[in-house]
């Protein structure tokens, strides 16, 4: 079988993934995350600094080396919102060209979507009920209506983790004034998908990798669970409400203490969570699911299909 990296150039975090696939089998060879913060200091004014780029070239440099000890035979690179919003990008993936022989390939929102929406259904064979899948970047947020045949909405928000904390989180913790103006913000800026909402009523919200990781892990701690290295890992709904009290009343240093709390994550959690909260109060939501796998995994099942021409 061939080995393939795919590289997921997000806002806050790149992700390597390599693995070895067939038309109807996969195996994970090895994956690794780096904290590049490429959208840090300008995301929300569409730009991305010289030490930003620089950080970009060291970690894809880092991941090729990987990806080379691991057997890869073909690298893919994807960036997402930071990437396609700046005004530089051409520039950036230039300077990537040149600096490490990668070639990057600029998606957007809605491409963004669908591999979401493919990666989270290898992992969680989503079956004949609707599903919200929600994945929470830096830059952007994806909401897909879906079940396991059919794709019904995929849309794509540029209100990501990042750009929320810049705009409205001025105060660790996060006060109760910048929450407001953060549910203030999402009503007014993901009309289309209340809308979309009333019209399917999902009963099942699908948290995709990122910050859902990180409330599954501590999900895990609070029960006494093992973390799981599987593509749906343990959640319950009637947990959440807790697990986000505990995060907004926090600052980082005591986020970093609560079991579970994953480092990559900390900084964003607090509008993560406000994100979490405003979309489960829109629709009548009875069970919470967590999928490990994400856009990279999402790229293995398109080239697993043959929909995926690279």
């Amino acid at each position: 079988m061939p080995r393939t990296a795919i590289i997921d150039m997000g806002t806050n975090t790149f992700h390597l993934l390599v693995a070895a696939w067939g038309a109807s089998e996969y195996q994970m060879i090895g994956h690794e995350s780096l904290p590049v913060r490429i959208g840090a200091g300008g995301i929300n004014q569409n730009s991305i600094s010289e030490e930003a780029a620089e950080r970009a070239v060291k970690a894809l440099l880092s991941f090729k080396r990987k990806a080379k000890e691991w057997g890869a035979d073909t690298i893919l690179a994807f960036g997402t919102s930071a990437l396609r919003n700046a005004t530089c990008a051409d520039e950036i993936i230039q300077k990537i060209k040149e600096a490490t022989g990668i070639h990057p390939q600029i998606i957007s929102g809605e491409e963004e979507a669908s591999l979401i929406y493919e990666g989270v259904n290898l992992a969680l064979r989503l079956g004949e009920e609707k599903n919200l899948i929600v994945d929470i970047g830096g830059g952007s947020v994806e909401f897909i209506i879906a079940n396991g045949k059919k794709l019904f909405v995929k849309q794509s928000f540029e209100i990501g983790g990042l750009r929320l904390m810049e705009q409205y989180q001025k105060h660790d913790p996060i006060l109760p004034a910048e929450i407001d103006l953060i549910y203030r913000h999402l009503e007014n800026s993901l009309k289309p998908l209340l809308h979309q909402l009333k019209i399917h009523q999902p009963k099942i919200l699908a948290g995709s990798s990122g910050a859902f990781d990180t409330l599954s892990a501590i999900y895990c701690a609070r029960q006494g669970l093992r973390p799981t290295d599987t593509p749906e890992t343990p959640f319950a709904i009637s947990s959440f409400q807790n697990i986000y009290q505990e995060i907004i009343s926090k600052n980082r240093k005591e986020r970093m203490l609560i079991p579970g709390m994953i480092e990559l994550r900390v900084d964003m959690m607090a509008v993560a969570c406000c994100l979490i909260r405003f979309i489960l109060q829109q629709s009548p939501f009875e069970k919470m699911r967590v999928s490990s796998f994400s856009l990279k995994e999402g790229v293995l099942a398109s080239l697993m299909k043959g929909s995926f021409a690279f």
